[in-house]
């Protein structure tokens, strides 16, 4: 009996043995990247291997054949809303990312097939865009494959590659405007004070319709009550509107109630606002 015992016993220990796993660290860990750009979002999933001493582009990675941008799977880039690069609309969805590099030019290439074992399963009939980049020096030799989001703007973003002394760049560009018009039309009629400040913000930081921004701004402050920062946008819509003695007057009482609050920020605008704005007041007060 005990050597039956025994025998399950060791049975039931190389059964555990065998399906423990042992976890080491990865050579080119897996990132994931969430950037919103406009009104999109964007997730950039990738492995990131290290150059250990090694030479990248011409090398690692050889010139003039097709690379999984990346390690391990190939590179993905997922958007909840149709994109546009160099020109080229993008359907929302998922799509795998590689490259071409070359010594003096690269050719990227998004395909529809989105989950590849690397270049393992690639087929060029399912490419959605390929289009063509110039590589550039970086000054800093950056021992990680990096990619990423930069110099954000409303309407696009910078795709950036760096690893080794290059870096490769490219705009994404969104749209927004026919979105944010459009949720500006559904809500104006009975939105709160938020919904109207919004609205007359977006109109003038876009150069709208200043007469409807200032409609907007005061509704804002009427549902919502005075408050410094909505007060600081009216007195730009003012100014916008070359009403300059009422922007000033607006600005003075935002800087004043922004003081109140230690609002350190909003003090020093509106003060930069008076200093520009009070010499445009014509005689009489009358606007330009």
């Amino acid at each position: 009996m005990r050597k039956i015992f025994a025998s399950v016993t060791l049975l039931l220990v190389g059964s555990l043995a065998l399906q423990a796993q042992i976890e080491t660290p990865q050579p080119s860990p897996l990132s994931t990247i969430t950037q919103r750009v406009g009104l999109n979002d964007f997730t950039l999933t990738y492995s990131r291997p290290s150059l250990k001493g090694r030479k990248a582009f011409g090398d690692v990675v050889p010139f003039d054949k097709l690379w999984r941008f990346g390690a391990n799977m190939a590179t993905v880039l997922k958007s909840n809303e149709e994109f546009s690069i160099q020109g080229n609309k993008i359907p929302a969805g998922e799509y795998s990312v590689f490259a071409i590099p070359g010594a003096t030019e690269w050719t990227m290439v998004l395909n529809k097939t989105a989950k590849l074992s690397g270049t393992g399963g690639y087929k060029e009939s399912d490419d959605a865009l390929r289009f063509k980049v110039k590589p550039e020096a970086y000054p800093t030799r950056i021992e990680t494959f990096t990619l990423g989001f930069t110099n954000l703007r409303d309407n696009a973003a910078t795709f950036e590659l760096l690893w080794e002394n290059t870096r490769v760049a490219f705009d994404i560009n969104v749209e927004y405007d026919a979105k944010v018009m459009k949720q500006i039309d559904d809500v104006i009629g009975g939105p709160t004070a938020g919904s109207y400040y919004r609205a007359a913000s977006y109109y003038f930081n876009n150069k709208k319709d200043m007469a409807k921004a200032l409609e907007w701004v005061n509704k804002s402050l009427e549902k919502g009550g005075d408050k410094y920062w909505i007060l600081t946008m009216k007195a730009q819509i003012q100014a916008a509107n070359n009403d300059f003695k009422g922007a000033v007057e607006t600005a003075t009482k935002a800087r004043d109630m922004a003081k109140a609050d230690e609002d350190d920020a909003y003090v020093k605008s509106n003060e930069e606002r008076i200093k520009e704005w009070t010499p445009k007041i014509p005689a009489g007060g009358k606007k330009k």
